[in-house]
């Protein structure tokens, strides 16, 4: 039995409505995955499965998404060692919790496309590629960032932003169930 994240790209279903965690946990059971819980209502989720691969559990669960809630919606999932070493990866650890962002891809973002961000990092931001997911430091609110617009699918892959307290959080989660 293994131990997966599941990072949602949005839970926004439209005007007024987002995605219940309970209903995320919820059709998480039905897929038939173990002992699923969420961590705050931005659409992580953690789960047990048994020898599944990362494309199928990220295809059954925006299939079942998509069934479920009638939109599609990127879903991003790491196995617990992958995470762990996300978590650990964090080249700004010194850096303010909730400014602290990391881009989690799906496929690593190439050394081109980062070179291609580096003119929108303004005096006191800071970015780093560790292992292919895109770290920020925004030393100030991301909202305020021209940076921040410019973290698009189109641009970098699919992909999602976390901040460093959530990464940690669902680190601690994992920690928990090991």
């Amino acid at each position: 039995m293994s131990t997966f994240v599941a990072l949602l790209h949005s839970i926004v279903l439209g005007p007024g409505r987002r995605v219940v965690m309970a209903d995320l946990r919820d059709l998480a059971e039905d897929l038939g995955y173990r002992k699923p819980r969420t961590l705050v209502s931005t659409g992580n989720l953690v789960f047990e499965a048994e020898g599944a691969r990362l494309d199928e559990i990220e295809r059954q669960l925006e299939e079942g998404f998509r069934r479920r809630f009638g939109k599609h919606v990127d879903i991003v999932v790491r196995d617990g060692a992958n995470w762990a070493a996300l978590a650990s990866a964090n080249p700004f650890k010194d850096g303010e919790g909730s400014q602290v962002i990391v881009r989690v891809n799906r496929a690593p973002i190439s050394p081109e496309r980062m070179e291609a961000l580096k003119p929108l990092v303004k005096e006191g931001q800071r970015i780093a590629l560790a292992s292919g997911d895109l770290w920020i430091d925004f030393g100030g609110r991301p909202s305020e960032s021209r940076l921040l617009s410019a973290l698009t699918t189109k641009r970098l892959g699919v992909g999602t932003l976390r901040n460093w307290n959530t990464v940690r959080g669902l680190a601690k989660m994992l920690s928990e169930t090991d």
